[in-house]
């Protein structure tokens, strides 16, 4: 019984972690982004959820704050008014993360890594980054890591990092 349900519930699980391919693909292919990078924010953001609310007012996949990231996408691809009720569909959902996803990666380009940059900034804010980036964390981005004083987005920048690299290894083999 108890093996019945622990199968039931690693299928389940293996179905939702693959329910937002599409989305994810079609959003990172659109904006150049390793879609290996996007699927890992989408775990650690929504775990797959399209319908998921944040206390802050995220909404959907990748935890779009509709006056910020959903105002910013929209205003540079010339969409207009966004109707916060739109980030609960996964396209648009990713379309707008991967936009401000790829925004931040160019913003941190100077430094020797990004990634951990651009999650940090996703997570906590570009203030919080520019309060954690000076001297050799400026653009030595294990310094930087060392320097991040929320435990909560050092967790953040470690796992998304971690949860990329689980699917860099998968997607390589298709």
């Amino acid at each position: 019984m108890l093996l019945g349900g622990l199968i039931g519930f690693w299928r389940w699980f293996n179905w939702r972690e693959h329910s937002q391919d599409g989305p994810i693909f079609s959003a990172a292919a659109h904006y150049g982004v390793d879609p290996a990078l996007v699927k890992a924010v989408v775990w650690r953001e929504s775990c797959f959820n399209p319908g998921l609310t944040g206390r802050a007012g995220e909404i959907g996949l990748m935890q779009i704050i509709p006056k910020a990231a959903g105002k910013d996408w929209t205003d540079a691809e010339h969409l207009g008014n966004l109707n916060p009720e739109h980030l609960f569909d996964p396209v648009t959902n990713t379309l707008a993360g991967t936009w401000y996803l790829q925004k931040l990666l160019k913003r941190y380009a100077r430094t020797d890594n990004p990634l951990p940059y651009a999650l940090a900034d996703y997570n906590a804010g570009r203030s919080n980054v520019l309060k954690w980036g000076h001297g050799a964390a400026a653009t030595n981005s294990q310094a930087f890591i060392e320097q991040i004083g929320f435990p909560s987005t050092k967790n953040y920048v470690k796992s998304v990092t971690q949860r990329y690299e689980h699917y860099r290894s998968g997607f390589s083999s298709k």
